[in-house]
């Protein structure tokens, strides 16, 4: 059986409290008010064109 002295044994500090962050929150928007009664638009994003699309089964696709 080992003695163990205390004094011989590192401290050790508790880990640092993360701050709370604020986060703005993300802007929502619905699919009726992008799309507004269409099945496909365009979105024009650095120079190039995308079509966010709803599928038969209304799954959004998105394609460049």
């Amino acid at each position: 059986m080992h003695s163990t002295d205390s004094s011989a044994l590192p401290l050790l500090k508790p880990a640092a409290t993360p701050r709370a962050t604020v986060t703005p929150a993300v802007p929502r928007y619905t699919t009726a008010g992008l799309m507004q009664d269409q099945r496909e638009i365009e979105i024009e994003h650095a120079g190039r064109i995308y079509r966010l699309r709803i599928t038969q089964l209304n799954k959004l696709i998105l394609t460049a």
